[in-house]
């Protein structure tokens, strides 16, 4: 544990000028263009069970049962890829753990591929999952690390936008494909990553914390430009770091300190709030709750997948403009309204209404939640955790929040069904109140990150 005196060290870099260069170079592009092929890969195996269901089925004789069941490991896997994701990135660099993804993916997808029975396409399900479990934790923590505070929010929101239209394109190009083929192009990504890491450096505030300081100045340096003066950023750094090494603890309890509450509440609400908010139910199950509805479900999924791609492009531009908390305001606000939308449209049918008003009330509704929850709550959670974790129990916090993550999307997914047949208005009621109660939430706690560095976001989050 550090004296007291020497933890107020590192606010006091908020008052010195601004040293961290905001230009865009080579290097920084390249950085982030290869760690999203993560995020790519992300959409890619959460989507491609929709399009390939009935060619699996048919040709490999399973049962609803037995693709349930094959649908469903990719949540079992994210949970194992959570629980494990930030000492993997911890233990062998942020890149190495992106090589991970890749390895797991494109062992996953060659397993799907060569599937002749269940058991070998459980297998690679499970595996794709475990590499998304581990890229939804790893790829914005690098992004957020290798970045200038002033454009982190722009390049850590690509995660998003790259999730979307790996799931748009899966979903279009599966509607052509062949399931087998569908799998084999999803081994694209992971093979591109692998071979791109080699070309760009690893995270220097990693580096920095394993002592490798030569190689953080040389990855920096890289980073910011050949020309770029680095002397102000490798110092703040490595003050942060030497400040850590005295309260430098690796078991997940540690993170338990009062000092720590702030950011792990912060971390762990913003991911409680996105999956209960009803993400996984409006994702998963949108062609069922449009057919109750008497709703078109091809025009909702060519709808919905248009502005999801608009409203992730949308916050890529915002993030850095306007801040995390008021994008996060305004997208649980739109949450809130699309489900009371979806539920007051359901309670219209419970009464015999017009078909044609719920219908559109509903279609309405989704289409509000997909555009509102894209352009914050959707991508930002993500960003702001991590953001705030101090990096000597970023690893510990980072596989607790991802977990927590996870398992509340196996909640949603698992129950929406049996919840949307006892109250199918009642469900979307719920998830209104549970973004109702995003909004404070986010009011209350969420600090703005917009324009800090990370050591400055960290030291008032713990200060």
């Amino acid at each position: 544990m550090g004296t007291p005196g020497r933890e107020m060290r590192i606010p006091l870099l908020e008052e010195q000028e601004e040293v961290v260069p905001d230009r865009i170079t080579s290097v920084l592009v390249l950085s982030a263009f290869f760690a999203v092929c993560g995020s790519y890969v992300f959409g890619n195996a959460v989507s491609y069970s929709s399009p390939a269901e009935s060619g699996i089925m048919d040709e490999l004789g399973l049962s609803l049962a037995e693709y349930s069941v094959f649908g469903s490991l990719l949540t079992v896997g994210g949970l194992l890829g959570a629980l494990c994701s930030g000492k993997i990135a911890d233990l062998i660099g942020r890149r190495g753990a992106m090589w991970v993804i890749d390895v797991a993916g494109i062992i996953g997808w060659c397993a799907i591929f060569l599937s002749e029975s269940a058991w070998s396409l459980d297998l690679g399900r499970l595996l794709l999952g475990f590499g998304v479990g581990l890229a939804s934790y790893v790829v914005p923590v690098y992004i957020a690390e290798v970045t200038p505070k002033n454009l982190r929010g722009g390049f850590v929101s690509l995660c998003m936008l790259v999730i979307a239209c790996g799931m748009s394109m899966t979903y279009i190009i599966g509607t052509v494909l062949n399931w087998r083929i569908l799998a084999c192009l999803g081994s694209i990504p992971c093979l591109l990553q692998l071979v791109g890491l080699f070309l760009v450096p690893e995270s220097p505030r990693w580096l920095a914390k394993i002592g490798r300081e030569r190689d953080m100045e040389a990855a920096l340096q890289r980073l910011r430009g050949k020309n770029a003066d680095i002397s102000k950023e490798t110092s703040e750094i490595e003050i942060y770091i030497e400040t850590l090494q005295e309260v430098s603890e690796y078991r997940i309890f540690y993170i338990f300190q009062r000092k720590y509450a702030q950011a792990l509440t912060v971390g762990l609400g913003l991911m409680v709030f996105q999956q209960l908010g009803g993400l996984n139910a409006y994702a998963f199950y949108m062609s069922s709750i449009l057919e109750r509805a008497g709703a078109s479900s091809t025009a909702g999924s060519i709808t919905t997948a248009i502005v999801q791609l608009a409203a992730n492009i949308a916050a890529v531009f915002l993030m850095d403009k306007f801040g995390r908390r008021p994008l996060l305001l305004v997208s649980a606000s739109g949450a809130c309204l699309a489900g009371f939308l979806i539920g007051l449209s359901f309670l219209l049918q419970d009464y015999h209404q017009s078909t044609d008003v719920v219908s559109a009330l509903t279609f309405i509704g989704i289409v509000v939640f997909t555009g509102f929850f894209s352009i914050g709550l959707g991508g930002i959670p993500w960003i702001i955790m991590a953001e705030i974790f101090p990096i000597n129990v970023k690893g510990s916090a980072g596989s607790l929040v991802n977990l927590v993550s996870w398992i509340g999307s196996w909640l949603v997914a698992y129950t929406f069904s049996y919840f949307f047949e006892w109250s199918s208005a009642g469900v979307f009621f719920v998830f209104s109140g549970i973004c109702c109660s995003a909004i404070l939430f986010i009011a209350k706690m969420v600090p703005e990150t917009k324009g800090r560095t990370l050591e400055e976001i960290e030291a008032s989050m713990t200060s």
